[in-house]
């Protein structure tokens, strides 16, 4: 049935239950499974200028959070069972949500899956949670992992 899956991941033990089911999905389906940690570079932008070693500390730390969520996902791929062919992708988008769903209409994704929650914090509740984002704007099905 699927043949593309996007697993939208911060690392985050919150997002370990989405990792588990789209594992388990593209295993099921034979799918290709894209691994993508997406990082919003907006708290710098504004700073980079004056302070370009904020903005650059900042992405280096985020590219290391994105290393460690994708080696999450690749171990659980490793686990037994079939092999499951994954790409991992790291994309940098003001919006989370748009990065999300721009990355799946790009990379020709079927299905989406998203952690309910991850380390939005108080930001969730004052904007609606990405998860939340990514249901309202996605051309394609969103499975919400909670």
């Amino acid at each position: 049935m699927f043949k593309h899956i996007l697993l939208a991941t911060d690392g985050s033990a919150a997002s370990d239950h989405a990792v588990a089911l789209a594992v388990g999905l593209a295993r099921t389906h034979g799918a290709k499974l894209t691994a993508l940690y997406a990082v919003d570079p907006y708290p710098y932008l504004g700073l980079g200028e004056v302070n370009p070693v904020g903005f650059q500390s900042y992405m280096s730390a985020a590219q290391e959070h994105a290393a460690a969520a994708h080696a999450k996902v690749a171990a659980m791929c490793a686990e037994g069972g079939p092999a499951v062919n994954l790409q991992a992708r790291m994309v940098e988008e003001v919006a989370v949500a748009s990065g999300i769903v721009r990355t799946a209409q790009t990379e020709e994704a079927d299905l989406i899956v998203v952690g309910s929650h991850g380390r939005t914090g108080i930001s969730r509740l004052m904007l609606g949670s990405v998860a939340a984002k990514v249901v309202a704007e996605s051309p394609v099905p969103v499975l919400v992992a909670r």
